[in-house]
């Protein structure tokens, strides 16, 4: 038995029959609503959730939708077009006529077990459905899906051993979204910090400051445009490539070359107004301003005063709302001594790299979460007498 793996041990001997979903749940249909109807029903904190594709959800009233429609049993939902996924819910639930869902009659089947179980072949649905060319997916395609039943002569044992299955998942399923919890509320807290003490630092005016405009503290230039056919040649360089806003490959695009401390001002697009450091060598676009700080002005300080500003309100209300580097240069400011300055940077720099950690270290901790989630479902879900064909994926891993 020292040889044999966790799901052998579990299984202990006993056989495994594979059934085509429809013959283990039970599959429900869901509600005529459209996007619209959706959208003007829904009420926040209202009891009856509705699923449409993706994320898109509603919050209504039971008596907004026909009781045939609503369902009351812990379910799998399919999400058939578009994103091609599956969801588990426990509350009462409908969902637009063009998704379906699976719930359990049989006592002797955990439901949550088989959501696990699709979830590990959900990149099989959407191999079905990149065929399309809206991606969907049909009922037979889940209706006559293989699902391993363990022990089917065993009711308890197959319960039982479903039920550990579903314990274990779920405990590692629940530790995701505990730390996810505790991460972003860490994050938050140290933005609340951060924007404190911003605020406090570079808000008043202290007694030694003087009013300058961005133009009198920093050299300020727009990025330069580059033709296509010359990208691939600043791409085989040792610069590094700066963007904000444009479009694909072609937002690359060569200002001057710099090396050195910079602070960079988004001009346009959805970045307009954000504020990035840049050291070393790089290219900047058309897309961003390029500030040089003068004599007797600290970098560091900048960055946190250009982020304060919030510079995105001076954008121009034309066609294509941007920033014209005139008018930013035109922005007065209070500017107090470099050495105040460099006091100010160093305790916001502080806390500016503890919020980067954390914002940067928040999906890597949440993706290796969740590939132990992977690993265990794989281990746990991966049943002996696999069939290699009959409606079971022959590639295994999902989501």
């Amino acid at each position: 038995m020292s040889h044999l793996s966790y799901l052998e041990k579990l299984l202990d001997g006993f056989e495994v029959e594979w059934l085509p979903l429809k013959d283990v749940l039970v599959r429900t249909k869901g509600t005529k609503i459209t996007a619209g109807q959706m959208k003007t029903l829904h009420k926040d904190g209202a009891p009856l959730k509705i699923f449409a594709g993706g994320k898109t959800v509603a919050f209504v009233d039971f008596k907004d939708i026909p009781e045939k429609d609503v369902n009351r049993k812990p379910s799998i939902i399919v999400k058939s077009r578009g994103i091609i996924e599956f969801e588990y819910y426990e509350k009462p639930f409908s969902h637009k006529n063009e998704m379906w869902s699976y719930y359990s009659d049989n006592n002797a089947i955990h439901i949550k077990f088989i959501y696990h179980f699709l979830k590990l072949h959900e990149r099989h649905f959407q191999g079905i459905g990149s065929r399309m060319q809206m991606p969907q997916i049909a009922t037979p395609d889940t209706d006559k899906f293989l699902v391993p039943i363990p022990c089917p002569d065993n009711p308890e044992k197959s319960l039982a051993i479903q039920a550990e299955i579903v314990r274990i998942l779920d405990a590692f399923t629940a530790m995701t979204a505990e730390l996810t919890a505790e991460l972003t509320a860490e994050l938050n807290m140290r933005k609340k910090q951060y924007n404190y003490y911003r605020e406090k630092l570079l808000a008043s005016e202290l007694p030694s400051s003087k009013t300058a405009t961005l133009g009198e503290v920093l050299d300020m230039r727009a990025g330069r445009h580059i033709k296509a056919k010359d990208i691939s040649a600043i791409k085989n360089t040792e610069h590094k490539y700066i963007c904000f806003g444009g479009n694909g490959s072609r937002g690359f695009v060569q200002a001057h070359s710099h090396d050195g401390d910079y602070a960079l001002i988004g001009r346009q697009g959805a970045l307009c107004g954000n504020v990035k450091r840049a050291t070393g060598k790089f290219y900047a676009t058309e897309h961003a301003v390029v500030c040089t700080p003068k004599e007797e002005i600290d970098i560091d300080w900048v960055f946190h005063m250009l982020t304060f500003m919030n510079l995105n309100q001076y954008k121009s209300q034309s066609a294509q709302p941007g920033l014209a580097v005139g008018n930013l240069a035109n922005l007065a400011i209070n500017v107090p001594p470099i050495s105040v300055q460099k006091k100010i940077a160093k305790i916001l720099n502080k806390f500016d790299t503890l919020t980067t950690s954390l914002q940067e270290g928040l999906p890597r901790e949440i993706e290796l979460r969740q590939k132990q989630y992977e690993y265990y479902r794989e281990l746990l879900l991966s049943f002996p007498q696999f069939p290699s064909s009959g409606g079971v994926p022959e590639g295994r891993g999902g989501s």
